[in-house]
């Protein structure tokens, strides 16, 4: 008889009450008339711009998974980069460039073979001073290849002049851009017909520092637990062979899988070392590996609703 009474009350709601199921409204932000990246304005009153930052800006609203997971990256990561980017004399609005590179993944690896949460190629990577090989990649070494980021970064400036074309550089490469210039006779890489990846990538940059600076705007609501809490290290000299990292990590009470997830730039069980060249290993203290809300710190107290 109950069972009876739930089908009928349950039926008569959704046919004849439909507004008892409604869902919460999808709505779409505002789009601001400009935005400031690196201190360059960029004007977004023109349609075609306008456009191409609204959609990007829909994108980081309605992709909760991939959003969410941001900001908790960034409250580990942007402490890290943030003091490179500053010390190389970089605007601290690439940052934002790196997340879009590789959603703050320290293991991201794209099909093009770019690596690491800059996405650096292995001969850019060469070219900047980072070791790749078999054995070594110090594209997923987050300070390295911060670094070698900023080179590129300060290369391509001397050559533009506009940190918004700079970026475009990084996405599309500075012979791309610079051809481009001339065939397209235009100076900005937003007024520039490119692919749809490199045509998209400034708005995405400029959509996410958007979002970083406000995400309760774009519907972001974090508690300050469910950030990732920055771990600090300290360095471990290496300047000999490994046979096995997994028995050198028992000495510092670590199992395998945590030194690599300090370092991930190591890419082989052991490490042949011929040459007596000098590795810094980061070693976290084994009290830090155990998650405790009371030591966590929010790096933008924006980002947390408490």
């Amino acid at each position: 008889m109950i069972r009876k009474f739930l089908i009928l009350f349950f039926s008569f709601n959704i046919i004849i009450n439909p507004l008892l199921w409604a869902i919460d409204p999808v709505t779409a932000l505002p789009v601001p008339k400009q935005v400031v990246f690196s201190n360059e304005t960029v004007p977004l009153e023109r349609i075609d711009m306008r456009e191409r930052y609204d959609r990007e800006q829909i994108v980081i609203t309605y992709n909760h998974s991939t959003s969410i997971l941001l900001l908790k990256r960034a409250n580990r990561f942007f402490p890290v980069i943030e003091p490179i980017l500053k010390n190389n004399g970089i605007p601290d609005d690439f940052k934002y460039l790196a997340v879009v590179e590789s959603n703050l993944d320290p293991r991201a690896f794209s099909p093009a073979q770019a690596a690491g949460i800059w996405q650096l190629m292995p001969k850019t990577a060469e070219q900047f001073g980072l070791e790749v090989n078999d054995q070594i990649d110090e594209r997923y070494h987050l300070e390295k290849a911060t670094v070698a980021a900023c080179q590129f970064l300060k290369s391509a400036y001397a050559k533009y002049h506009s940190w918004v074309t700079v970026a475009a550089s990084y996405n599309a490469g500075m012979a791309k851009i610079s051809g481009e210039q001339e065939k397209q006779q235009v100076d900005d890489a937003y007024d520039m017909l490119l692919s749809t990846e490199s045509s998209r990538y400034i708005f995405r940059i400029l959509a996410m520092k958007q979002f970083f600076e406000n995400p309760k705007l774009f519907g972001y609501q974090l508690k300050k637990d469910d950030f990732y809490p920055f771990i600090p290290t300290k360095e471990v000299l290496v300047n000999t062979s490994v046979e096995d990292w997994t028995e050198w990590a028992k000495t510092y009470h670590l199992t395998y899988f945590q030194l690599k997830e300090f370092n991930v730039w190591l890419r082989d069980r052991k490490l042949t070392n011929v040459k007596g060249k000098e590795y810094r290993i980061q070693i976290p203290d084994t009290a830090d590996l155990n998650f405790n809300p009371q030591h966590l710190k929010i790096h933008q107290p924006i980002w947390a609703i408490w």
